[in-house]
């Protein structure tokens, strides 16, 4: 989960270093340094506690210059966020520097015998146990030798990036578990632990898989194995625009996000959508359609906001194609000995594609001979790597810790993957497909509409930021927006909410309202599917047990639903459409309200506390 960035090159280092992790600020945030060797061929390490800007104040009391070097973005894992537990470590005659994104499980042990061995430790991290062991594996020459000797040795999961005075110019990276990207330029070469970082200098690079180590110079890229044997790697070409990943004017990288999704969505539909027969075709596919045809189980596997998609998804796929769909926490699916076979389809789905819990299930779920399926926004990553086909979510970076294009893509693609299994399963007719598709295309044009409305104004927010406490309901397929609104209102304004289906209201949940308790509910419905008013009825009397109670409710809701206007103290107006695809649309007002509370409150709305990006180690 932390930030990793290395140059070698003919330029000056440290400000590409800085600008890389700045880029990836959004995966580590309590301390940061970095390595250079500088023009007298000293290794000087600057490190700082607390945000990046923190480390750029020490350089600019302390400059340092040269064209060789690494740094590093911190997320606690071992030691307290100190400027003595910040990256680069260093090995005890201060030759070599390391950071590290993971965990040593074993650094324990190894840390009594490199003691015994005469090593001397400064810090409370794992990661300067690394630093000790290449040490004591270095001969002087072979830092990559030493490197992977090293590896051989550690328990855990991690990426590494390493350096050394005797061996200047010259980044051995490795990587087992969380990612590595290197990126390849004229002359120069980069190793960072996301794409972000590199995308200013170069759009080719290539994913180190697991067990693979870079030995990059300024001459070019070396690739072996732990054991020294060389491997390849096929380069991929990154499409995204590095203006994407930038602010673009708005105040907040998430704030951009949520605007950019009716793009996202389109770029996610785009080339799988026959237009004129409602067709889905979808690419990079190692799975036959008899294969699709066979499987008499879907598992969809999932952590945080991805797993609430995969909620969704399973009401989709269930009512498009009719196949029984079980939805699984990614932490939770290996760990019980889970029930997929041949006859089941195993879909993960992970914004990064490298969480790690999603990973081991998906590789749990091939072990068991379960042909997986990934929806994932990182071409070349692990999850796209290992799968037998790929879904890509077009959405582009999202930097955002608090994740909102990505979430509605992830939705857009899993109704894609619903269509496609009931049109070659046979559950859809022409005409429905038709049907479904022009309901989709016409999507991105009413999340406009939505986002062009402004739907939270100032003085309900005014009314809400100092509250403690929201309930979210829905039913049906709008149950996981409850639980997505919630988990965005709690990560970035730090309100306890909590979603629930609406159904249970009366087996607990109802205690807890008074007139202290907003009561946010999804009472959105598609007004041409009769069979969506009995839900919507039910609906309408949680809202009356809510009043009843004293409660404030705050109701999401299609235009001209004249019920829901009378009885609501507050409505979040949505336009009409099918109620698979409402979902994409609700969520867009909850977005906005989870934001502009947490500016209200004055909290970090792109990097909340205790939370990272991309979930890298269990």
């Amino acid at each position: 989960m932390c930030g990793i960035m290395g140059y070698v090159g003919a330029r000056k280092a440290v400000p590409i270093i800085l600008d890389g992790l700045r880029r990836l600020e959004y995966r580590g945030y309590d301390s940061a340094g970095l390595a250079v060797l500088d023009g007298a061929g000293d290794l000087v390490v600057r490190r700082a506690s607390g945000k990046l800007r923190n480390l750029e104040e020490v350089i600019r009391n302390q400059p340092v210059e040269g064209s060789f070097g690494i740094g590093h973005t911190r997320w606690a894992t071992h030691g307290r966020p100190t400027e003595e537990n910040a990256h680069p470590h260093r090995d005890g005659k201060g030759d070599i520097v390391v950071v590290h994104n993971g965990i040593v499980e074993n650094y324990l042990s190894l840390k009594h015998r490199l003691e015994a061995e005469g090593h001397h430790f400064v810090s409370e991290t794992d990661t300067e146990v690394i630093a000790h062991l290449v040490e004591s594996h270095y001969d002087g020459h072979n830092l990559e030798d030493a490197a992977a000797k090293a590896c051989r040795e550690i328990n855990g999961v991690f990426a590494l990036a390493i350096m050394a005075k005797s061996s200047p110019g010259k980044i051995v990276a490795a990587r087992s578990g969380p990612p590595v990207v290197v990126g390849l330029g004229e002359g120069e070469y980069f190793v960072a632990s996301d794409v972000p970082a590199l995308l200013n200098h170069t759009r080719d690079m290539f994913f180190l898989a697991d067990g693979d180590m870079a030995v990059v110079t300024a001459e070019g890229v070396h690739l072996m194995d732990f054991h020294g044997r060389p491997i390849k790697r096929q380069v991929s070409h990154i499409l995204w625009d590095p203006i994407m990943a930038e602010k673009g004017g708005y105040k907040h990288f998430m704030l951009k996000e949520i605007f950019e999704q009716p793009r996202a969505i389109r770029d996610t539909m785009l080339g799988r959508v026959g237009q004129e027969t409602g067709r889905i075709f979808l690419d990079e596919m190692d799975i036959s359609e008899a294969e699709f045809k066979s499987f008499e189980h879907v598992r969809i596997v999932a952590c945080g906001t991805s797993w609430h998609a995969a909620l969704a998804g399973k009401f989709m796929i269930e009512k498009l194609a009719r196949i029984p769909v079980e939805v699984d926490y990614g932490s939770e699916f290996r760990y019980r000995d889970p029930i997929v076979d041949a006859r089941t389809l195993t879909v993960v789905i992970s914004q990064s594609g490298e969480t790690a819990d999603t990973l081991a299930a998906q590789r749990e779920a091939r072990q068991k001979k379960s042909k997986t399926l990934a929806i994932c926004n990182v071409l070349g990553s692990m999850i796209t790597r290992e799968a037998s086909g790929t879904l890509l979510t077009h959405a582009g970076p999202e930097i955002g810790v608090a994740s909102t294009k990505a979430f509605t893509s992830q939705l857009t693609a899993l109704f894609l993957l619903a269509m496609y299994l009931g049109q070659i399963r046979q559950r859809l007719s022409p005409g429905l497909s038709q049907s479904l598709m022009q309901d989709l295309t016409r999507l991105p044009g009413k999340l406009e509409h939505v986002l062009s409305a402004g739907p939270i104004t100032g003085d309900l927010v005014k009314k809400l930021f100092r509250v403690t406490d929201f309930l979210f309901l829905g039913r049906g397929i709008h149950f996981p927006i409850a639980l997505e609104g919630a988990l965005k209102l709690k990560e970035i304004s730090y309100i306890h909410a909590e979603g629930y289906p609406a159904g249970e209201m009366k087996h607990g949940p109802n205690a807890l309202i008074d007139e202290n308790l907003p009561v946010v509910v999804l009472a959105a419905r598609d007004p041409s599917d009769p069979s969506s008013r009995v839900l919507f009825e039910k609906t309408l009397s949680n809202i009356q047990e809510v009043k009843a109670r004293g409660g404030m409710v705050l109701a999401v809701a299609c235009e001209g639903e004249s019920e829901i206007d009378k009885m609501a103290d507050r409505v979040l107006w949505i336009p009409p459409s099918n109620e698979m695809l409402l979902p994409i649309l609700e969520i867009v007002p909850l977005q906005l309200l989870a934001y502009h509370i947490a500016v209200r409150r004055g909290c970090d709305v792109d990097q909340p506390r205790n939370l990272a990006k991309s979930v890298t180690v269990e």
